[in-house]
């Protein structure tokens, strides 16, 4: 029986330094290759920074902000990306990594995007987030269908969606139907929607309604297309550490609330799942001894969790729902999707061959 180990990399980046995230992403790479991963896996726009800050501080206070994610995202054919594709070559490995990506026709257009870097160090898929989610809107425009693919890689068919697309029946659609064995679902460290206390005019406290449990909703949406698509699904998501806390606090105008905001927020976890969408037995490697210890889940603290998938395991509950085959009435539901990549301008030459 032949197993794809796979490495989700539950980490922060060193925040709004690309070249610094790159270097610890390589670093990863590395050592969750030595330890027999076949793909490996990070967060949500692990390069350089999730912009947290759009859900906390009003947008007249991030201006500064701003221009260092637009510095510090990067280009999908820049030498950031070619470090990674180097790694992904070096180490026989696939590799899915978030990005914040620079777009070559304007100085601050920004794509939440996500890359699989194929074992040849090719880039096998180049996804744009299709519909920033609520606040994600004040840094990234939306993308387009061309990313919508599943890369047929010697590990499994292997596609993947970002955050909030995971709540999207049509793009999971899309993806089942390209016969996806491995789902990726990339994720934010903390997804605050409500600051957990405010102050009241005598001086108190008022307890704010519930935070938007972001750990449950994603668990829910990551089961559901397992289950439905009875592939495998690999969440990985993404962790603040105190130099990422102390930028977004800087600078606030209630830094008390905002510090607060981001330590109280439920943090994302990452885990596997089973192509029933139960819990995948998992596990931790030990640096020194190279012992597996089981581990459900990583939440709280840096690392690696892996895990093995036998692929063979996405066949039996096709038997039952086939919601792309024997499972669907092609007759009466019809689904059109436009992997065209779109740009501003399309520019068409001369007669003389000049643009």
């Amino acid at each position: 029986m032949s197993l794809t180990r796979v490495a989700a990399c539950h980490l922060s980046p060193h925040f709004l330094s690309a070249r610094k995230t790159v270097d610890k992403a390589t670093s990863f790479i590395q050592t969750a290759a030595r330890n027999s991963a076949n793909l490996i896996v990070f967060p949500e726009t692990y390069i350089s920074a999730f912009p947290i800050w759009s859900a906390l501080r009003p947008p007249t206070e991030n201006h500064d902000l701003f221009q260092r994610m637009v510095q510090e995202s990067i280009y999908a054919d820049g030498e950031e990306v070619q470090a990674l594709r180097d790694s992904a070559r070096e180490t026989n490995s696939v590799i899915s990594i978030g990005i914040s990506e620079k777009a070559h026709s304007s100085h601050a257009c920004l794509y939440n995007s996500n890359l699989i870097i194929g074992h040849t160090g090719d880039i096998l898929v180049h996804h744009r987030k299709l519909m920033p989610t609520f606040f994600e809107k004040l840094t990234w425009s939306p993308g387009d269908g061309y990313g919508l693919r599943v890369a047929d890689t010697p590990y499994g068919r292997i596609g993947g969606l970002i955050c909030g697309e995971n709540t999207n029946p049509l793009a999971r659609y899309s993806l089942i139907a390209q016969r996806e064995e491995i789902h990726i679902s990339s994720w934010p460290p903390i997804w605050p929607t409500r600051l957990p206390e405010s102050s009241s005019s005598d001086g108190g406290t008022v307890k704010a309604a519930p935070n938007y449990d972001n750990v449950l909703a994603n668990r829910v949406r990551a089961a559901a297309h397992c289950f439905e698509a009875k592939c495998f699904g690999v969440m990985c998501s993404g962790l603040l550490d105190s130099e990422a806390v102390e930028t977004i606090v800087s600078g606030s105008s209630t830094p008390d609330v905002i510090r607060n905001a981001l330590t109280a927020s439920p943090k994302g976890v990452s885990m596997f799942l089973d192509p029933t969408g139960a819990p995948l037995p998992s596990f931790r490697i030990d640096a020194e001894t190279g012992e597996k210890r089981p581990t459900e889940f990583l939440q709280n603290e840096e690392g690696i969790l892996y895990a093995d998938l036998d692929l063979s395991r996405c066949i039996e509950g096709k038997q039952y729902h086939d919601v792309v085959g024997g499972y669907q009435r092609l007759d009466v539901f019809e689904l059109k999707v436009d992997r065209s990549r779109k740009n501003p301008v399309n520019f068409t030459k001369s007669r003389d061959g000049e643009e």
